[in-house]
């Protein structure tokens, strides 16, 4: 179903992506009984059913009601419960508290989903062309927005769900076998000569190709020679990690990665945990055995240093990821393939995994390039002002939209972060 849905997306017009965009957040819904859609379990996480109203209030506060004659908001209330964090538009209900939102009811968000979606189509089958030249670009942008919190629904309740002693599965366990017989080739270094290389994009408008503003400008950055590593960092590469005693060697970490990993009482990546000897881990699919030759995931920027540090290695920068990136296809394990998890590496030829599959830990920190402006108005807000205190992290995963993805998208969170399907590759210099 799901790649049904995504399939040819790129090819489809503004009015026609915008649906099925829309359509896909309430497939992924489908699993879900109405006491799923309030789970929140720590203020990272949001509800499934915020998730589902916050993406349509994008719709209706930054298009709708600037652009359509005569549109009346679905409810006036809805602007302060669901804002996440633009601060020009208004206040914020706090975001720790969004499980506490038992109204409007999930029925009544779905209703209010159906008319943020009709009313854009509306608008996008009668709006003149001048205005279409202001719209198309918000909807564009509010079509990505969405498959973020696609991305971000599945992550959260694969979290939420977690913390029940029942470990319910998102969606039924299916069959894998295929992979349980394919094992891990020792990794092979991809090397890369130094010199000039162009990062980033020109998002000029009239440009058919989408990107954030955070990707932008293109720019030149001089890279010394390096080489990658032509796959992921295993679970069975980890395992070695863990029973060597990683996780008690500080000298492996970062100051702030031992304090957190301290604090936390960090052993192993979460999820996991052992029984009888051998490794199990928490999936949507349920609890199942830890596959040694899958891509590690569930780690933070600290593990992913540490680790490298303890194989004489390094994390990527996030240009010398993208320099290599543009030189591959985008394909991958991506959503539309519903396996959900990481997946085994089926070639050695060449650089592998470098989209889909987990979101790789770069050791960049999130900043600004030489040159960068956040977009005017309010939208402005949805990447620049993060530029501080978080990492670089690249190549989407297992439950990112392909159509999404591309290799000068940026994501960034904080080092301690776990929650997201995050992983990494090792980079050396030469």
């Amino acid at each position: 179903m799901l790649e049904e849905i995504e399939s040819n997306a790129s090819l489809l017009n503004h009015e026609a992506r915008f649906i099925r965009v829309r359509e896909l957040t309430e497939v992924l819904c489908e699993n879900l009984a109405v006491e799923d859609y309030g789970l929140q379990a720590v203020a990272e996480t949001s509800p499934a059913k915020w998730h589902l109203a916050h993406t349509s209030w994008f719709f209706e506060t930054f298009i709708l009601c600037k652009y359509a004659a005569d549109y009346k908001a679905y409810d006036s209330q809805f602007e302060f419960l669901f804002n996440s964090y633009y601060n020009a538009v208004g206040e914020q209900y706090p975001r720790a508290k969004r499980h506490l939102l038992s109204r409007p009811t999930v029925e009544e968000v779905f209703e209010y989903r159906k008319l943020v979606t009709d009313s854009i189509s509306q608008l996008l089958n009668s709006a003149t062309e001048d205005l279409l030249k202001k719209v198309i670009p918000l909807v564009e942008l509010g079509i990505h927005h969405e498959q973020q919190h696609q991305e971000l629904l599945l992550t959260d309740l694969k979290y939420n769900l977690f913390q029940n002693p029942m470990f319910p599965a998102y969606c039924a366990t299916r069959s894998e076998a295929h992979f349980d017989g394919i094992s891990s080739s020792p990794a092979q270094w991809s090397q890369f000569d130094s010199g000039l290389v162009t990062i980033g994009v020109n998002n000029l408008a009239g440009s058919s190709t989408f990107s954030f503003d955070n990707e932008c400008p293109k720019h030149q950055v001089y890279l010394n020679s390096y080489e990658l590593s032509n796959r992921l960092v295993t679970n069975g590469e980890y395992i070695e990690f863990i029973e060597s005693g990683g996780y008690q060697q500080p000298k492996l970490w970062l100051s702030d990665g031992w304090d957190a990993r301290k604090k936390n009482g960090w052993a192993a990546p979460l999820y996991w945990f052992k029984r009888e000897g051998r490794w199990y881990h928490y999936t949507l699919l349920g609890i199942k055995p830890v596959n040694l030759s899958s891509p590690l995931c569930h780690i933070s920027y600290y593990e992913a240093d540490a680790y490298a540090t303890w194989k004489s290695s390094r994390l990527p920068t996030e240009e010398e990821w993208e320099h290599a990136a543009l030189q591959v296809s985008g394909s991958g394990n991506f959503l539309h393939t519903e396996h959900l998890e990481p997946i085994p590496v089926h070639s050695e030829i060449g650089i592998q995994q470098l989209f889909g599959d987990v979101w790789e830990w770069t050791q960049s920190s999130y900043r600004p390039y030489p040159g960068f402006k956040p977009l005017e108005g309010a939208v402005g807000e949805y990447n620049g002002k993060f530029m501080a205190n978080q990492f670089v992290l690249r190549g989407g995963s297992c439950v990112t939209s392909q159509d999404h993805i591309r290799a000068t998208y940026r994501n960034f969170f904080y080092p301690d972060a776990r929650w997201q399907f995050s992983g990494f590759r090792l980079a050396r210099d030469l």
